[in-house]
């Protein structure tokens, strides 16, 4: 488990973090042994000294509470978890789920039972998960689910990119048309932990949805998401409800109060243009909700979109209203992102684009340290407002650009040097509609760090 802890922050992630990572391992260890009380399994490939010889076997051996550690050695299997229990690698071990020609690697199915039934109270950590069609690890209908220390790899397996679909993906699944789920998602989960992980290769790194239920309270931290060709590096997307699974007139649904905190996402969004941004947080059709989420803290460098994408495609008068407004991105630092494209076009590499065909309120986007892009902040909409303050725009480009009739905040900024937009070797503003003066007359981050 620590091995695989090291490989993930190696190189990537700053030390405070790595430190962390250790701390969590430690805590997770002697929560499983605490937990031991109960019932511990094992699992080995020979099915050795009282083992199991898979996983899936153990799994439904075990009773809900129980323990199952996992010795080195490829379980070729997808492993389907519809109870409380603790799936853990044996210490310094990383044991390989091999999940070719399956749907996904893990899948914690709290829709097993009944619509919305939920499974409560799992721990997946210290795996390698790899070749699933679909995803890695699935988390459908889930409550105080914690994944951490696992590498999720080169899964996705059944895309069609030429077609810009995923054949074969389950119904309650909708809209994955160009990631099959990605590495790790989250469908209808709540006051779940997603930390330390590494996720790469697979077409998008981490996904959470709410197709059949809200997914809400959760946090996505310290991971390093890299390298995922066709999507976002960390996704947040309301979409279409899985009405043939889940009764709509029961159920309510969004993306609501999430954290995406401390993570490295780069040079995701790569493998088309304009695939994919370090973070995405979309609510795209009548009625869809992203709300009220937070990212903060995250290092979004190199990806196919800007760092954060925020969007919305549909204001339809009589249909349900979309809700993107609230959400917070503070305390980022964001770099060598490529322009938005199509219909939230940006005029070059961008930092972060808030981009809505609705009103939209409350976004806040503070303290973030931006490098290397043509646009450090774009927004774009007919009505509404972002409050941009405490920023350090050192592009020495556009510092803010506003691209439709919706005003910008953006006092108290740091401008590239002493003298505010336009001066010497400083950001600029680009459109109307944006205050700001006063500015800052030294980097926020050097004042305050």
């Amino acid at each position: 488990m620590f091995q695989n802890l090291k490989s993930i922050c190696h190189g990537a992630i700053r030390e405070h973090t790595v430190r962390y990572f250790v701390g969590f391992g430690l805590v997770s260890l002697f929560g499983v042994c605490n937990l031991a009380a109960a019932a511990t399994l094992c699992v080995n490939p020979g099915g050795k000294s009282g083992c199991k010889s898979s996983i899936s076997a153990a799994v439904a051996a075990a009773s809900a509470g129980d323990t199952i550690l996992v010795a080195q050695g490829t379980y070729k299997e997808q492993v389907v978890i519809t109870k409380s229990l603790s799936l853990v690698a044996q210490l310094n071990a990383q044991p390989v789920i091999d999940a070719t020609g399956l749907s996904n690697g893990i899948f914690i199915n709290g829709m097993s039972a009944a619509p919305n039934a939920g499974v409560t109270g799992v721990v997946i950590s210290g795996f390698k998960i790899h070749n699933a069609n679909f995803e890695g690890i699935l988390i459908a209908n889930g409550s105080d689910i914690t994944i951490t220390g696992n590498h999720v790899l080169d899964n996705n397996k059944s895309l069609d990119v030429a077609g810009a679909m995923c054949p074969g993906i389950p119904a309650f699944e909708t809209s994955e048309a160009m990631d099959c789920g990605e590495g790790i998602h989250l469908m209808a989960a709540d006051h779940s932990s997603i930390v330390g992980n590494e996720s790469d290769d697979n077409s998008g790194g981490i996904l959470i949805t709410d197709e059949t239920g809200s997914s809400h309270d959760n946090i996505i931290s310290s991971n390093y998401v890299h390298d995922n060709p066709y999507a976002c590096g960390i996704t947040m997307a309301s979409h279409p409800p899985a009405t043939t699974v889940i009764p709509t007139a029961t159920v309510s649904f969004g993306d609501i109060h999430n954290v995406i905190a401390h993570n490295n996402s780069s040079h995701n969004g790569l493998g088309t243009p304009g695939a994919g941004a370090g973070v995405g947080i979309f609510a795209p059709g009548p009625g869809a909700t992203s709300t009220a989420n937070v990212v903060f803290g995250n290092d979004l460098e190199d990806n196919g979109l800007p760092g954060v994408t925020m969007h919305n495609h549909a204001a339809i008068p009589g249909a349900p209203p979309v809700n993107l407004n609230d959400n917070i991105i503070v305390g980022n630092h964001i770099s060598g992102n490529k322009a938005d494209t199509e219909d939230a076009v940006t005029s070059g590499p961008t930092g972060i684009n808030v981009y809505s065909v609705a009103p939209i309120t409350g976004t806040v986007v503070s303290q973030n340290v931006f490098d290397d892009e043509a646009i450090d902040v774009a927004f774009k909409a007919p009505t509404g407002q972002i409050n941009a303050h405490f920023n350090d725009f050192n592009s020495m480009a556009i510092g803010v650009d506003n691209l439709s009739t919706g005003t910008v905040d953006a006092t108290e900024n740091w401008w590239g040097c002493w003298s505010g937009p336009g001066g010497k070797k400083c950001a600029t503003v680009a459109g109307s509609g944006v205050v700001f003066t006063p500015w800052l007359t030294s980097p926020f981050d050097n004042d305050h760090h």
